[in-house]
């Protein structure tokens, strides 16, 4: 692991910067820009915090992950008592928690056709990449927890650590306010409820969220290393991929920090070209992976054409609440990506965040779980968490239980009512 060699050094996950970070091209990533005093967030002196939460104050970030996320858990057991439903299958034997699960206990298909005599569909399982089941199988194997449990352990556990790098991107660029709110924010997203479910969204977070950490304090190896493990949890890692290898191009043209950039701009996207050329291997084709998602599952990128489609229909007829929803959301994300480059965030961040929402809208069909595949750009609300973190105590609490609830609902709604992935 490579030392960052910035002139401004963020040393440790809790130290505070006062301002976001710009992209200024006169000036190292890390520090601070033009918008450094209007964005400076005031915090209580130290010695107002207990001893606990000075010396690790990444915990509090995580105690607060944990709490919001079991309020939402609350939510939904109580439904699910009052409706008869069983509530870890909601969490563990839904869509795609069951693919993962029989990839965990099976392994994958060889070839187009999925013969697993206890699978509920005949497609192939190759699309889902193996990070995540190889994960769950790990846990299995060493725990007495069923494959299913260890799903859920594997998801939860990565939740946590989505957490902290949350928090460490959030204290970086604002202040510890920010991270702990930054973190708040994403836990009582409306689809937050496929956080505690047997899910990648939370492992490909805290990937997501450690590498740009990593970018941010230009520990170019240590970032390349994450992504490419990223690279083996989702597809849609491509969009780390670029936010690595655009930051390490910007700092190979200026001759900054030695062979390190070169080596993170190498290492990202290896993951994902090494599952890539494992399933051309298996299906006997090099271009094996698209070609199977074409013929078989029918996704693909389609330039956002399948998207403006079906938001025309939205706008014209009814519709159900999980496409209101995320019609709503992926507004929202075009009015904070605004933000993001108007207020000169660093280049990673708008990178991964405008590269993360075009993937988003340009994959065709699945319109109604869009607000779902934007959870791991969490970048999105940081204009929001720098915000908030300006108003009085009692706003913020009235504004996170709030959306406890609405989260919660949801959550519920997409449980227990919506029939569909949520």
């Amino acid at each position: 692991m490579s030392a960052p060699a910035a002139a401004h050094d963020a040393s440790a996950p809790h130290r505070d910067v006062d301002a976001p970070t710009t992209l200024d091209p006169d000036r190292p990533t890390g520090t601070p820009g033009p918008a450094a005093r209007e964005d400076r967030v005031d915090e209580p002196a130290d010695e107002r915090r207990p001893a606990f939460w000075r010396r690790f104050p990444a915990a509090q970030a995580v105690a607060l992950y944990a709490l919001l996320r079991l309020s939402g858990l609350i939510i939904l057991a109580l439904f699910a008592h009052r409706a008869g439903a069983d509530f870890w299958s909601l969490l563990h034997s839904r869509f795609d928690g069951i693919w993962y699960v029989q990839i965990a206990n099976d392994g994958y298909d060889t070839g187009l056709v999925n013969h697993h005599p206890e699978s509920r569909s005949t497609l192939p399982n190759l699309p889902f990449f193996p990070l995540y089941p190889g994960l769950i199988a790990a846990v299995a194997a060493v725990t007495p927890f069923s494959t299913p449990v260890a799903a859920l352990i594997v998801s939860w556990l990565a939740g946590l650590a989505a957490a902290w790098g949350i928090y460490a991107v959030g204290a970086h660029l604002g202040s510890r306010r920010v991270g702990l709110l930054l973190v708040g924010l994403w836990a009582v997203l409306p689809h937050a409820i496929v956080q505690n479910m047997a899910y990648t969204e939370t492992i490909f977070t805290a990937l997501v969220a450690w590498t740009l950490y990593a970018l941010l304090r230009r520990q170019w190896v240590t970032a390349g290393l994450l992504c490419l493990v990223a690279g083996l949890s989702r597809p849609s890692a491509t969009t780390l991929v670029a936010a690595v290898g655009l930051a390490a191009l910007v700092a190979i043209v200026r001759r900054q920090d030695g062979w390190r950039p070169w080596a993170a701009a190498v290492l990202s996207p290896l993951g994902y070209l090494g599952y890539l050329a494992w399933i051309g291997h298996r299906l006997g084709r090099a271009d094996g992976y698209f070609y199977m998602q074409k013929t078989t599952w029918k996704i693909g990128f389609d330039g956002g054409a399948s998207t403006l489609k079906t938001l025309k229909q939205v706008l014209t007829e009814p519709t159900s609440l999980a496409v209101y929803t995320s019609t709503l959301l992926m507004g929202l994300a075009v009015v904070l990506i605004a933000l993001l480059v108007l207020r000169r965030y660093p280049l990673p961040l708008v990178v991964y965040s405008v590269a993360f929402f075009l993937i988003t809208i340009g994959t065709e069909n699945y319109y109604w779980a869009k607000g779902r595949y934007l959870m791991p750009a969490f970048t999105l609300l940081i204009p929001i968490a720098m915000g908030l973190a300006k108003a009085r105590r009692s706003t913020m609490v009235t504004v996170f239980a709030f959306l406890v609830l609405v989260s919660g609902w949801y959550g519920t709604y997409l449980s227990l009512v919506w029939r569909w992935s949520p």
